[in-house]
Formats: structure tokens, C-alpha cells, sequence
């Protein structure tokens, strides 16, 4: 993929980008992101990144190394080991994640088992979904008069259960928080949370499918989120965020312009018309 008056970095064969491909949206990709996508023999991608995405590496190998709560689970381990072979191959290896591949994506194991194997790596940052999924939606994460903190933090730990994060310390440290994978731990959070000293009407966002034209935004409380994210589609990825800025929504929803960018059907229905490619790590 070409950019007029821009000259990309070397994409050595033997080596592996570890990519963030945003919260959803295709125009959400860095430079660097969509350049590599073009430059990769093989793109190694989690469960969460969209065909559109997927399209704009058309001559790429798809391994799909997905981790979606209640599906298809790769091991850590595999991937680790996947990514070290297809590099020694001489292969050029885009290892593709949703987000940022450092914040809550295993990018930072990732890059560690390839110092140790001695394979050269680039880190290329995406935007964060805690970051992109409430611009989208018209909530800003911090506001001189409401909110001059946040804390980011994971809903569940390698096993699937509760995180063992200190909720006290999170709920009195920072006036917004924004937890990622917690949709099936929420009703526990939020108890801890008002345990903790948060008030049960302290209000509560879930963003399933963030930037996507099926994006959607339910409001709640500390009090009523256990019911309102039981209405929420399985599989659908889902962010939640607590603070005083959701009031600001309201206010903001109306008028900001938050159509997504596309990619050409052609792209795309080359995508489907070669299933072969597309495997699991």
C-alpha cells in the first residue's frame, strides 16, 4: 500500500510485527499498521479484527489465533512458538491484534519470546479501545471540571476469572475507569466497586462493536448493569466504562459525525472467494 511522500521501513523476511489494528474502524489504522498489512507474507490475527481489516493485506497467508470468551481459544504458548517458526521460514510475519497490541494484548509476552529467540521485531502501536471506543461514542474519557484521571484495567485474568485487582485502590484513585474483557465479570466488579465506596448510581457505559456500523451504547448504573448487560448480543466485544463523563454524552451524541471508514468491495470479496487462505494458528 502506497503513500504519497512517504517511504516505509524495512520489512525484513525473518521478521515480526507485532501491529495494532484500532478498535475497528479501518481508517483507525496507523500508517505504519496498514503499510505492514501490505508488506506481510503471513498475518497472524486475533478473533477481533474485521474482514475489511484483513482485506487490505490481500496477498498475506490468514492464521487466525483468536481468544473470544466462550469460543475458540489459541494458547499463548502456540502462538509464541507459531510466530517463531513462521519467522525462521524467513517469512515477513504481521502478528495483527485488535487495539493496542501492548495494552491487555499479550503483545508485551509476545515480544519477549521473540528477544529470546533472537528474532528481530517492531512494535507498531494501534489505537487502544478503551481510547478509540469512547471518542466514538461522544464520552470523553477526561474533562478539567468532571474527571482529571482514569485507570484502565482487565475484567478477568488468564484463566477467565475475576482480575485480582485492587478495587479499593481503583475505585478511590481515579475518577474514570475503564475495564476491558469484563462483560461477563461486570456484576462482580460493580459490587466490589460499591463496596469499595463508588455510589450504586454511578453512572455506567457498555460499548459493544466500537467504531463499527453496528456499534451500539447502553447506559446503566453501578446498581443495574448486571441486567443491562445480559440484553447484549453473545460475542459481541464489549467495553465498559464508569465515571461522571457519560453525562456529557447526551450533550455531544447529536452532532458528532462517526461514520466509519470503508474498504473497496473488491478487496473484501477477494477475501471471501479464498477461504484456503484463511487457517488457524
Amino acid at each position: 500500500m502506497d503513500f504519497p511522500g512517504l517511504v516505509g521501513p524495512r520489512f525484513d523476511p525473518g521478521s515480526v510485527w507485532l501491529v495494532g489494528a484500532g478498535p475497528g474502524d479501518p481508517g483507525l489504522l496507523t500508517l505504519h499498521a496498514a503499510y505492514a498489512l501490505g508488506q506481510a507474507d503471513v498475518v497472524v490475527h486475533d478473533a477481533l479484527v474485521s474482514d475489511e481489516i484483513l482485506s487490505l493485506a490481500p496477498q498475506a497467508r490468514l492464521e487466525m489465533a483468536g481468544k473470544r470468551a466462550g469460543g475458540i481459544r489459541t494458547q499463548q504458548l502456540s502462538i509464541n512458538n507459531r510466530l517463531n517458526q513462521l519467522a525462521r521460514q524467513g517469512r515477513k510475519v504481521v502478528r495483527l491484534k485488535g487495539g493496542d497490541p501492548l495494552v491487555f494484548g499479550r503483545g508485551g509476552e509476545e515480544a519477549l519470546a521473540l528477544a529470546a529467540a533472537g528474532i528481530p521485531f517492531r512494535i507498531v502501536p494501534g489505537i487502544s479501545a478503551g481510547i478509540g471506543a469512547t471518542a466514538a461514542c461522544s464520552i470523553p474519557l477526561t474533562h478539567r471540571r468532571l474527571a482529571r484521571s482514569v485507570a484502565f484495567a482487565t475484567g478477568h485474568d488468564s484463566s477467565g476469572e475475576l482480575a485480582d485487582v485492587d478495587s479499593l485502590a481503583l475505585s478511590r484513585g481515579s475518577e474514570v475507569l475503564v475495564f476491558y474483557m469484563a462483560q461477563r465479570r461486570i456484576a462482580q466488579i460493580a459490587a466490589r466497586l460499591i463496596e469499595a465506596g463508588r455510589k450504586p448510581d454511578d453512572p455506567v457505559a457498555l460499548i459493544s462493536n466500537a467504531t463499527r456500523p453496528d456499534q451500539d451504547v447502553r447506559i446503566a448504573t453501578l446498581g443495574t448493569v448486571a441486567g443491562a448487560v445480559a440484553s447484549i448480543p453473545p460475542g459481541a466485544a464489549t467495553l465498559i466504562l464508569v465515571g461522571p463523563v457519560i453525562a456529557l454524552r447526551p450533550l455531544l451524541a447529536e452532532w458528532q459525525q462517526t461514520e466509519p471508514m470503508t474498504v473497496e468491495a473488491k478487496n473484501t470479496e477477494a477475501l471471501g472467494a479464498a477461504p484456503s487462505a484463511r487457517v488457524h494458528a
